[in-house]
């Protein structure tokens, strides 16, 4: 495992790691990891737009809607 130092933090950002990280029951070394875990640990997903929304909506989990019967189509008007 590496170990980074990092110069020049803030103080009001040291003093809400703190106070984070002890609201979570954790170190602030700890809490340091978890978020540069959630910040850098995911791969961007490979899925598309189309996909995803797909598997939200698609046949699985979409709705049924019963359509109106079409009726026919109006006159177009005259400009006479």
């Amino acid at each position: 495992m590496a170990s980074i130092t990092i110069r020049k933090l803030d103080d009001g950002i040291k003093t809400r790691l703190r106070v984070r990280a002890a609201g979570n029951g954790r170190s602030m070394e700890e809490e340091v990891r978890l978020i540069l875990r959630d910040a850098v640990g995911h791969r961007p997903s490979t899925r598309n737009l189309a996909s995803i929304i797909r598997s939200h909506f698609g046949p699985v989990n979409g709705v049924d809607l019963e359509l109106p019967p079409r009726e026919p189509g109006r006159e177009p008007p005259s400009f006479d």
